[in-house]
């Protein structure tokens, strides 16, 4: 399975990394640690020496009980960044936003992949979508980052819940004029769920396959471990890494993370054992 991203290609007969570079002073792991130009593109220097297939740059924290900020300063922190690393590295550029006016000009400045936590549910997020051309994540959220993790609720099961979700988002991008092809999906771990919706989620992890989209999953360093292994952020490695193989065992094609070095070790031998006689 190959993944057309604007100028380059992305082969997913493999699981892909994405690697997160928030660009935010906010986000939960690493906010303010890369929101300057410069450090930003060191981090990016690192993350492809150590092997990133994707660099997936964001400007508004998601985090639990963030809030938006306006267009005109995530439109600031991201579109220089993508600037500087479409000139400077030979890499798929991912950018996370909702935000139509961002999508329009992340696509003019490089980005090969857009990538919506809201599933294209902001106005006119859906038309600039299409009108890029490039491929698109469609994640799913219950709520909003402010009150995503208020008593997360789901009517039967969280599972078929997100799948029914995801379907229906598949059906308004090609409504739109999103090819299939170019949409993968990704069920939201930690977005509006509690840590039983989050660990079904990750067993039944097949049922989203069955959607017949490329599937990405994003666990690094998540609430989700803290609240089973009671560690902070900063000693969630192991976890995640764990998490990491169990996704690529059942089948995730883009596994998104802040450690990128030592899970592309992880990817890289999971490969090697499945590709063996």
């Amino acid at each position: 399975m190959r993944l057309k991203c604007a100028s380059r290609e992305l082969d997913l007969s493999r699981p892909a990394v994405m690697g997160i570079l928030n660009v935010t002073p906010d986000s939960f792991s690493d906010g303010g640690r890369f929101n300057t130009l410069d450090s930003a593109l060191r981090h990016t220097a690192a993350m492809v020496a150590a092997g990133v297939d994707i660099v997936d740059v964001g400007g508004e924290s998601t985090r639990p009980g963030s809030v938006r900020i306006s267009v005109q300063d995530e439109l600031d922190r991201v579109i220089p960044v993508v600037e500087g690393i479409s000139s400077r590295f030979d890499v798929v550029i991912s950018v996370d936003t909702s935000t139509p006016e961002v999508m329009t000009q992340a696509a003019a400045a490089g980005a090969g992949i857009l990538n919506d936590v809201r599933g294209l549910r902001r106005e006119g997020a859906l038309e600039a979508v299409a009108a890029s051309g490039l491929p698109v994540c469609v994640m799913h959220m219950q709520g909003e980052p402010e009150d995503m993790q208020d008593n997360p609720t789901y009517r039967t099961n969280v599972v078929d819940e997100v799948c029914q979700y995801l379907q229906d988002r598949i059906s308004a991008c090609e409504a739109a004029g999103i090819k299939r092809e170019n949409i993968i999906l990704d069920p939201g771990f930690g977005f509006g769920k509690t840590l039983d919706h989050n660990l079904s989620m990750m067993k039944h992890m097949e049922k989203f396959l069955e959607l017949e989209q490329p599937l990405l999953v994003g666990v690094s360093r998540k609430s989700m471990i803290g609240k089973v292994l009671d560690r902070p952020v900063d000693e969630r490695l192991y976890a995640s890494l764990g998490l990491a193989a169990m996704a690529a065992m059942k089948g995730a094609h883009i596994i998104r993370v802040h450690d990128v070095p030592e899970t592309r070790d992880v990817v890289d031998m999971l490969a090697a054992v499945m590709q063996a006689e």
